[in-house]
């Protein structure tokens, strides 16, 4: 395809990120907001990655279906993605459930939340040639311009982007065959065995949850499977095994259109579902690494963000037992630190008093850790004040009984749980 096309594609396209879900393996993390309004990375919250994926790629037309509680994600979409020029049809238009096919029926899958907001699809203009089907609780670094590209190349009426995981790991994603010339040959939703890739037995070809399809094709597969009362109205369940099926869906490997600065070649192709506390722990932990599997600092391709205006950090004492440091950590704006850190990552505008330790744990924004306190391994929620002299990763059973302990030994706190200690 010739650039000048390739430079068009995005102006042609519309992406719809799904962004309803609950993420209920993330347990009380997500009792109060939906998985992609989780907060990620120091400053961000799980769905800036996909939306400044969108604009850096140039796509400027974006829907967002949104259903469980998404108050904390609409007030962050009002607050930091408005920016966008909508008198030259630059947007991001907000889709709540609305039971705009009858009373009863809310998003009843990911093909459904799509379906009832087609005639909304079909009014913009100009019209969307295709539609790129995103999902928001996922971070990586993508070009969505090299993947329409692809799917324009193909001539399919759906591409699959795909990544190579572990086939231990990969019980929980769409998994599929491919033949030599990109046709996906078949495809199983989170199968209990997955199959192997023939030339890598230990890895199994999976899908990312992206999705490029021929707009016209999605409309009419959607309707017909809207009238199906056997299907469950998912995208990974019902509309690609489907495509699959009759012999119309491609898949697109992330090595062509993953994001890495020029130095960075010899890295791992990032992409993380960080939809348990032990995979969110460790994805934010490893931003506190010297090099990171995850460069946020590339400046070439920026992750968007609504960013309060913050005093910076700060680092306060000077007495040899009473003094603010941090030792391979990230520390946010507005945040006052007279404790130690190590390994440690903060939002915004917490406060670690004096002979307080914070060790290889993550506070999210407005957390105070109280004098004396010692954290190990912990994720601290939203607003938490940790009391004075607790301590929390050094005795298991006492953790586990007051909190919730993972099997590896992260401890989850959160204010319903701190409350129950008074």
């Amino acid at each position: 395809m010739n650039e000048k096309r390739t430079f068009q594609l995005p102006g042609k396209a519309i992406a719809l990120i799904l962004a309803g879900g609950r993420g209920s393996r993330l347990h009380e993390l997500t009792d109060r907001r939906a998985k992609p309004a989780v907060y990620f990375g120091g400053k961000f919250r799980i769905i800036d990655f996909a939306l400044s994926n969108c604009v850096n790629s140039g796509i400027r037309r974006i829907g967002i279906v949104t259903q469980y509680k998404s108050h904390s994600l609409l007030r962050h979409l009002q607050r930091g993605w408005s920016f966008l020029r909508g008198e030259v049809n630059e947007f991001v238009d907000l889709l709540p459930a609305q039971q705009r096919v009858d009373e009863e029926s809310w998003y009843r899958g990911t093909a459904d939340a799509v379906y009832q907001n087609i005639d909304i699809l079909e009014n913009y203009r100009p019209a969307p040639e295709y539609v790129v089907i995103l999902a928001g609780d996922h971070v990586y670094k993508m070009n969505y311009t090299s993947l329409l590209a692809d799917h324009v190349q193909s001539g399919a009426e759906c591409t699959v982007a795909c990544i190579e995981v572990p086939r231990k790991e990969a019980s929980g994603f769409g998994v599929m065959a491919v033949d030599a010339g990109g046709k996906i040959t078949d495809f199983v939703e989170k199968p209990a065995n997955p199959p192997p890739m023939p030339d890598k037995p230990e890895m199994s070809m999976c899908s990312m949850g992206v999705y490029v399809f021929n707009s016209r094709y999605l409309y009419a597969e959607l309707a017909r499977d809207i009238s199906d009362p056997t299907s469950s109205h998912d995208f990974g369940k019902d509309i690609i095994p489907r495509a699959v099926k009759n012999g119309c869906a491609v898949a697109h490997p992330f090595g062509r259109s993953c994001v890495i600065a020029p130095e960075e070649m010899d890295k791992e192709h990032y992409w993380r579902d960080v939809g348990t506390i032990d995979a969110y722990w460790d994805a934010n932990i490893d931003l506190t690494a010297t090099e990171p599997a995850l460069n946020i600092y590339d400046r070439s391709w920026p992750v968007w963000t609504y960013q309060q205006q913050l005093p910076p950090a700060k680092f306060v004492h000077n007495q040899i037992d009473r003094r603010g440091i941090a030792i391979e950590s990230t520390v946010s704006g507005g945040c006052i630190i007279s404790g130690e850190l190590n390994r440690s990552l903060l939002f915004s505008d917490c406060r670690v008093h004096s002979y307080a330790k914070v060790n290889w744990s993550v506070l999210l924004p407005e957390v105070q850790i109280g004098g004396g306190a010692r954290l190990t391994r912990c994720i601290v929620d939203h607003g938490c004040k940790i009391p004075p002299g607790l301590v929390v990763g050094e005795d298991p059973v006492e953790d586990a009984r007051r909190f919730r302990r993972t099997a590896s030994g992260i401890t989850l706190i959160t204010l319903a749980m701190l409350y129950r200690l008074a």
